[in-house]
C-alpha cells in the first residue's frame, strides 16, 4: 500500500480490539471474529490487531499471526488493519514478515522490550524494522521509547514510517515535535499523528488543540454507541455533549481504571463480556478486575448509554 493510500485512510475512531481466549486460556477465535465484526459494522475507521488491548505481549508468534490474519480476513480491506509488533529488534522484525504474511495494511510498533536505549538505539530499531518487511510503520512513543523531536524529524525523512502515536502525554514535547517535522519536511504534510494515551477521549480536547485529531479507543471495545457519540461531538464542537460524557462517563471510567494494575486492557476486556460476548479472562501476568470493580463497570456502562438520548452520534 502506498503512504497515501495507508496514511490517507486512517480517519475515525480507531478500533483496538481485545483478544478472546476461552475457558482454557486458548485462542478462541470465533468470538474474536464475532467481535471484530461488531467493531466494524458498528463504524470503525480502522482495525488495530494484536496491539496493547489486544495482549499482544501475551501472544505466541502463531497466536499473533492467527489474528492478524483474522483482522485482515473480517476487515476485508473495507479499512486499514495495522498489527502491532515490540519485544527486541530481531523479534519484532520477524512479526512484522508474520503480519505482512497475513494481511496486515501497516505496522504499529510498540517500546522494544526491557532496555532504556538512547536516540541512536531507536532510530537504528525502526530503521532495521522499516527495512525487515514491506509494510509502513506508525511508531509508538511511550514508556522506554520517547523520542527527540530532531530524532522524529529523522524518522519522517523515511517513506516507510508515516507517523507517531503518542502515548506520553507531554504536548510541550509534541508540539515541538510536530514543528521540527514541519520544518524539515515541508513537502510531506500527510506524516500524521495520534493520541495514544489511555481512555484518549479525556484528553481529546487538548491534542485537538495541536491539530491531532486521530486517537485510540479502547472505549468502542465494549460501548461503541458512546465512543462514537463522543467522537462526533468532539468534530463539531459539541460542547455540551462532551462534557456530558466526560463528566458522566470518562473520567469515572478513567478513575475506576486508576484504581488497578492492568486494567487499562482488564476492565475493558470485562466491559466486552458485560455487554454479552464472552471474550474469556485476561492472561497472566495481568489478572481479572475486583468484583466490586466489575459491578461498577457494570453500571457506569448503564448510565453511559443513558447519557446519549437525544445525542447524534
Amino acid at each position: 500500500m502506498t503512504e497515501a493510500g495507508l496514511a490517507g485512510r486512517l480517519e475515525g475512531l480507531l478500533f483496538f480490539p481485545v483478544t478472546p481466549f476461552d475457558a482454557t486460556g486458548a485462542l478462541n477465535l470465533d468470538a474474536y471474529r464475532a467481535h471484530l465484526r461488531a467493531g466494524l459494522d458498528a463504524g470503525a475507521g480502522a482495525v488495530f490487531a494484536a496491539c496493547g488491548t489486544g495482549e499482544f505481549h501475551a501472544l505466541t508468534p502463531d497466536e499473533y499471526q492467527r489474528c492478524v490474519a483474522t483482522a485482515a480476513e473480517e476487515a476485508a480491506g473495507r479499512v486499514p488493519v495495522v498489527a502491532g509488533v515490540g519485544h527486541g529488534t530481531a523479534v519484532a522484525a520477524d512479526l512484522a514478515r508474520r503480519a505482512e504474511v497475513a494481511g496486515a495494511d501497516g505496522l504499529l510498533v510498540l517500546p522494544p522490550y526491557l532496555v532504556r536505549p538512547g536516540q541512536r538505539g531507536l532510530l537504528r530499531h525502526y530503521r532495521e524494522l522499516a527495512a525487515a518487511t514491506r509494510l509502513q510503520l506508525i511508531v509508538y512513543q511511550r514508556d522506554n521509547a520517547v523520542l527527540t523531536p530532531e530524532s522524529v524529524a529523522q524518522l519522517a525523512g523515511d517513506p516507510r514510517i508515516i507517523g507517531l502515536k503518542d502515548g506520553l502525554g507531554d504536548l510541550d514535547l509534541l508540539q515541538r515535535v510536530i514543528s521540527a517535522v514541519r520544518t524539515a519536511h515541508p513537502e510531506r504534510p500527510g506524516f500524521r499523528y495520534f493520541n495514544g494515551l489511555p481512555t484518549a477521549e479525556l484528553t481529546g480536547q487538548a491534542y485537538r488543540g495541536l491539530g491531532v485529531t486521530l486517537y485510540s479507543s479502547a472505549v468502542f471495545c465494549f460501548v461503541p454507541e458512546i465512543a462514537l457519540a463522543f467522537h462526533a461531538a468532539l468534530g463539531r464542537d459539541d460542547h455540551d455533549t462532551v462534557r456530558r460524557l466526560l463528566d458522566g462517563f470518562y473520567r469515572p471510567l478513567v478513575e475506576l481504571r486508576d484504581r488497578g494494575h492492568g486494567y487499562a486492557i482488564s476492565l475493558v476486556k470485562a466491559g466486552v463480556r458485560i455487554r454479552g460476548l464472552d471474550v474469556g479472562e485476561v492472561r497472566a501476568p495481568l489478572a481479572e478486575p475486583e468484583p466490586a470493580h466489575l459491578a461498577e463497570l457494570a453500571t457506569l456502562i448503564e448510565n453511559g448509554l443513558g447519557l446519549l438520548d437525544g445525542v447524534t452520534a
